[in-house]
Formats: structure tokens, C-alpha cells, sequence
């Protein structure tokens, strides 16, 4: 069965995660992990320059934008996305393990810690696209130990995470 591993970097443009993700490093690791197929949301970005010489290990397939990213995510074994609290919490109602990339080159990084404390509620692994590797590696191990979502609505407990940080939760 295809195990498929989902990034997305929602409507801005992260081109360094789109960047790490399309490396023969991460390439190969995911390939290592069992995964099939990485699939890339890569929003405003700069259109994904795939490895040539060797290929990528795996299929990398990348689109811009579509009408909803539930089918996609919900689908997927593994989900990497940007740290925008909204991608966060539809990332969050889904079984698979979430990694969050941290965009490290924001000024006013209000999401790393929306990411960094969820992080550390053990709900989801926060990282930058310099991270991403040594994330995945990890990622057998910490996935294992990841807190499922609590049932109910996760626009409150966003309204509310965001309350406690100072963030709102668009």
C-alpha cells in the first residue's frame, strides 16, 4: 500500500522547506522509511528543482493550490507543514504523525511558538527546514510517543492556545 508523505506550506511561499524536503538527504531517508511517494503543496513558491543525477529515491509529485488539502492530509502517513496555526490544527485532527516546520527566517515569530509549545504537549514535532533530517530520523521514536488530539472542537482549544500565547488562531 502507498504510504505517502504530505507537506504543506498553505497559500504563502516557504521555498526553504520545499528546499530541504526535495533533498537527496530527506529524499533517501523517507525512501529508508518505508514511505513511497512525497507529495508537495508548494503554495506561492518557487517551482520544487528536483534532484537529476541520481534521481530522487521516491516519486516527488508538487502542486500549487487546491480547493481543500483534507483529502491530501488525511491520506497521508506522514504530514509535514508550515507552523500557520490554521494548517496546525487540521494537521492535528489527522492519525498521521504531524511535523512542524518552523520558518526560522520570520522576524516576528509568533507561530514558532504556537509549534514549539504544542511541541512540548507532545502533540506534534516541531522543527526548522534546517532540522528537518535530524526530525526525521527521530521521527520513528517520537512518533511513537505522540499525544493523540483530544476529541471536541479544535477551534477552541486554538482560540484558546492562542489566548495563552498571544496569537490569533487564523
Amino acid at each position: 500500500s502507498s504510504r505517502v508523505c504530505f507537506a504543506t506550506v498553505g497559500t504563502t511561499q516557504f521555498d526553504a522547506l520545499t528546499r530541504a524536503l526535495v533533498s537527496h538527504e530527506v529524499t533517501g531517508l523517507l525512501a529508508r522509511h518505508g514511505y513511497s511517494c512525497l507529495r508537495l503543496q508548494i503554495g506561492r513558491g518557487s517551482e520544487p528543482v528536483l534532484p537529476s543525477d541520481p534521481p530522487p529515491p521516491i516519486p516527488i509529485e508538487w502542486y500549487r493550490f487546491k480547493d481543500s488539502l483534507e483529502a491530501d492530509m488525511r491520506s497521508a502517513a506522514l504530514l509535514i507543514s508550515h507552523a500557520g496555526a490554521g494548517s496546525i490544527m487540521e494537521g492535528l485532527r489527522c492519525t498521521a504523525p504531524l511535523l512542524v516546520a518552523v520558518n526560522d527566517g520570520l522576524m516576528d515569530n509568533h507561530q514558532q511558538e504556537l509549534a514549539h509549545e504544542l511541541d512540548r504537549r507532545g502533540h506534534l514535532i516541531a522543527t526548522t527546514p534546517r532540522g528537518l533530517y535530524a526530525a526525521l530520523e527521530a521521527l520513528p521514536v517520537r512518533a511513537a510517543s505522540l499525544e493523540p488530539w483530544p476529541e471536541g472542537d479544535a477551534t477552541e482549544f486554538a482560540r484558546y492556545l492562542g489566548a495563552a500565547l498571544g496569537v490569533g488562531a487564523g
